[in-house]
This record gives C-alpha cells, structure tokens and sequence, in this order.
C-alpha cells in the first residue's frame, strides 16, 4: 500500500480490532473501547461548555477578520 492511499474503514476496523484482541486479549481490548468511548464523551462536554461561554457575534468578528 502507498503511503497516500487509505485503506476501507471496515477494513482498518477489522485490523485494528484483530490487533487490539491479539495484544490485550478480549478483556482488556473491551476495556480500552470503554476508556475511548468515555473520553469521546469528555471532548464534547467540554466542547458543549465552551459554547456555552461563546458570544457567537464576536466569534464570527474574530473569525471573518483573520480572512
């Protein structure tokens, strides 16, 4: 495969799956897709309590002007 070409996402799911069950075993490969998971939970929390806290009209001036 050439470094500029992706692979099928099922495919890569598959691998990457296949690995984790090889290194970790099934127990801890579940655990680290829990620990994943929550984190992915964590960023949008996060992201949701900065939206809270934005002026939208001066994010938009901020945005518009570094064009």
């Amino acid at each position: 495969m050439k470094p500029s070409e992706f692979i099928d996402e099922n495919e890569l799911y598959r691998k990457a799956m296949l690995l984790l069950y090889k290194n970790l075993g099934p127990v801890e490969a579940s655990r680290f897709l829990s620990v994943v998971k929550l984190k992915r939970i964590d960023s949008v929390k996060r992201h949701r309590q900065w939206q809270e806290t934005l002026d939208k009209d001066q994010f938009f001036k901020e945005l518009l002007q570094e064009k």
